[in-house]
């Protein structure tokens, strides 16, 4: 790796490396390398441990009201082999890549090639920075990917929504009462309504105690202004339609 080419890495990687040769293996794929050793497939395997522990870390972190199955949904969609390839294409990390002649073109490149550069990448910045500098790497470059997968994963979880909201806006926390419950027990009916700091929301009935505490979180949402009538009315409609499934 000449000067140009290192410069040109940092300045994708807005990282200035003290060891130069962690970069160059970094970005060596087996295909050109006289010796697998040489290559960047050892960094890979440390540096999807270290991309674990920062994800893991900023999942416990950002996401108080999510339980250890829905953080480690987030996370497996997070550091999977199509996100690291993706972030690696977006932020050109792909372009630096050392391939030999076999790998004809980078534009069809497998996505295994792209998300293991990542990762190796990851372990270059660790073993050259430290901690505290790998993780404001993985956290700036894969940020938006983290908020954009919670979102989509726990769209439906209006309660996760709500608790988010209560603690960062009226700085407590909801508490769900079952206020009735009706039918045989074979087909009971119950009752929830939301309570935030001693208010009461518009209660909400539900085939399980589970649905009708979704419901009343879209309820106090509305109250709340978080989402308007029409949106409500949407996703009591879809969660009906789940309960049917």
């Amino acid at each position: 790796m000449n000067n140009a080419d290192r410069e040109r890495a940092e300045k994708v990687l807005q990282y200035q490396f003290k060891n130069p040769d962690l970069l160059k293996e970094a970005l060596t794929h087996s295909s050109i390398a006289d010796n697998r050793l040489d290559s960047n497939e050892r960094m890979e395997f440390l540096g999807d441990a270290v991309l674990d522990l920062i994800i893991c870390e900023d999942l416990y972190k950002k996401f108080p009201q999510y339980d250890e199955g829905a953080l480690t949904k987030v996370k497996s969609a997070v550091v999977s082999r199509r996100t690291c390839a993706e972030v690696s294409n977006e932020t050109g990390l792909t372009d630096l890549l050392i391939i030999g002649k076999g790998i004809s073109s980078r534009h069809a490149m497998p996505s295994s090639l792209a998300a293991a550069v990542y990762e190796s990448i990851v372990a270059a910045i660790y073993l050259d920075g430290g901690f505290e500098v790998i993780k404001e790497y993985v956290l700036r470059t894969m940020g938006p990917k983290v908020d954009l997968i919670a979102a989509d994963a726990h769209q439906y979880n209006y309660k996760a929504v709500l608790q988010q909201h209560a603690q960062k806006i009226l700085g407590a926390t909801p508490m769900y009462e079952l206020l009735d419950e009706k039918g045989p027990d074979h087909s009971k009916c119950f009752e929830v309504c939301v309570a935030i700091d001693g208010r009461r929301f518009t209660s909400a009935w539900g085939p399980n105690k589970k649905m009708a505490e979704q419901k009343a979180a879209l309820l106090a949402l509305e109250d709340l202004g978080v989402l308007d009538p029409k949106e409500v009315d949407e996703a009591i409609d879809e969660i009906a339609e789940d309960a049917v499934e």
